[in-house]
């Protein structure tokens, strides 16, 4: 009887354990950031998703355990042939996320390869299509076109490619020895170019100034010219118009106008002599009682003049119609 009853307790134990053990494989903790895949009998049921999740224990096993978190891929470097037949040396970066646990897990063998393996032949093809230059200027629209097509080829494995990106293209040492003397060369032109239209600019303004200043020269010489004659014709008048007096003053017999303009006169000619440059020796009366005595003895000459004509018009008149004698100095 005691055989009997440990070997019903050992039984129930034994089934208790089992059922622990059963219940405990049945329960599953699933991530935050990560999906699994239930296969029943080998096939796709259903997917888990992050949290406390039951399944059938022997029935039920988990496939496939997924990252849904966005992931990078490094691409290597490989050399890639341009449309000029230039060898360059690229690489990149890949960044996707698994959007159908299902399809990533069951659509493809070995994802991660698979997205690598797609990029790099895409980035032979899409960068050989196109020359050296393109390449070293135009690298968005190298992402955006690796992106639309890797993007486009992904999409039935259920994941998303979000972004491309070329991180380094390197041409053969020799092309960017060649490429840093073109790049100078084209340089040296643009400066070239610059300081000849800086020169030429120059020049330009140069002769403007000079124009100007020609053109103001100009009428202040033909002012000037406009003001001298202006003085000179005032000039004229006014000595035609002394002149005109004198004249009419001697007509009238009035000696000291006479004596007036021809002391003017006499000072006039000794003031030109004066400033003279030429050496000369002059024997004239400079002292200033001799030309008062020359002025003087003229004044007597117009006046016997004045005399014998008013005799001849007068009729010999009586006497004290003449002028007074004026005394004659010694000279």
């Amino acid at each position: 009887m005691n055989f009997a009853a440990d070997g019903a307790t050992i039984f129930v134990f034994a089934l208790v354990l089992l059922a622990i053990i059963l219940v405990i494989s049945g329960v599953k903790a699933v991530p935050q950031g990560r999906e699994y895949t239930v296969e029943r009998f080998g096939r796709y049921t259903r997917t888990l998703s992050p949290g406390l999740a039951l399944i059938i224990p022997i029935v039920d096993r988990i496939g496939a355990k997924l990252n849904m978190m966005e992931q990078v891929l490094d691409v290597p470097t490989q050399e890639v042939i341009t449309k000029d037949n230039a060898m360059v040396a690229v690489d990149g970066i890949v960044f996707f996320q698994i959007l159908d646990a299902a399809s990533a897990a069951y659509e493809v063998s070995q994802l991660e390869r698979a997205i690598l393996n797609l990029t790099m032949t895409n980035i032979r093809t899409v960068m050989g299509s196109m020359d050296l230059d393109e390449l070293l200027s135009k690298r968005d629209e190298i992402n955006a076109r690796l992106l639309t097509v890797v993007d486009g080829a992904t999409s039935p494995w259920g994941i998303k490619v979000t972004r491309i990106e070329i991180k380094d293209i390197a041409p053969p040492r020799d092309l960017v020895d060649a490429m840093a003397r073109q790049m100078k060369a084209e340089r040296e032109k643009r400066a070239n170019i610059l300081e000849a239209e800086g020169t030429r600019a120059a020049e330009i303004l140069r002769a403007e100034g000079e124009k100007q200043a020609a053109i103001l020269d100009a009428e202040g010489r033909r002012e000037a010219a406009f003001r001298d004659a202006e003085a000179r014709e005032r000039e004229a008048e006014a000595e035609a118009k002394a002149t005109v007096m004198v004249s009419d003053a001697i007509a009238k017999g009035d000696v000291q106008a006479i004596n007036y303009f021809v002391a003017q006169a006499y000072m006039e000619t000794l003031g030109k002599i004066a400033s003279s440059r030429n050496q000369k020796i002059l024997m004239l009366p400079l002292e200033a009682s001799s030309v008062i005595g020359s002025i003087a003895g003229i004044a007597e000459i117009a006046r016997e003049s004045f005399g014998d004509k008013d005799s001849g018009g007068g009729g010999g008149g009586g006497g004290g119609g003449g002028p007074s004698s004026v005394p004659r100095s010694g000279g």
